[in-house]
């Protein structure tokens, strides 16, 4: 039990900290931002990343409950390596206003999500499954950076 809470401590502190950095944002300069037309009402990322936060925390538990061996070394390593690539999106567009950057790292962590979960199915198939909702999310807020940054560059 221990486990599950040290994982899920560890995801909802990311999000703590990005909400922190994006919460005067979000008001400020993003409210005057041109929103490609399929982006979603901002209510609708809280629930969405609570949500994404969970099930990633209870995939990386479900692999650290598994026989230690250099497969699981690696996917574990793989979910922290993608964990801070999610921290590191948040202050390169919201705090640094840079969306170039910000897609070019969001298409990074989706590159490590993508890893991460590949590396979580050869462990424990439904820890992967629990990483999809994740990486399909991350798809769609690839496709809004890049439609924001269209949209508002220069």
């Amino acid at each position: 039990m221990r486990s599950v809470i040290f994982w899920l401590a560890l995801c909802f502190a990311v999000a703590a900290l990005g909400g922190r950095w994006t919460a005067s944002a979000i008001p400020t300069w993003y409210a005057g931002l041109h929103r490609p037309s399929f982006a979603p009402p901002n209510w609708v990322f809280g629930p969405a990343w609570t949500l994404l936060y969970a099930l990633m925390a209870v995939a990386a538990w479900r692999v650290a409950l598994a026989t230690p061996s250099t497969a699981r070394t690696w996917a574990i390593a793989l979910f922290l390596v993608q964990l801070a690539l999610n921290l590191a999106w948040t202050p390169i567009f919201f705090r640094a206003h840079a969306m170039g950057a910000a897609l070019m790292e969001i298409v990074l962590l989706w590159l490590a999500i993508g890893a991460t979960t590949v590396s979580f199915a050869r462990i424990n198939p439904l820890a992967a499954w629990l990483m999809a909702p994740y990486w399909a999310w991350v798809s769609f807020a690839t496709l809004l950076n890049a439609g924001f940054w269209r949209l508002n560059r220069g």
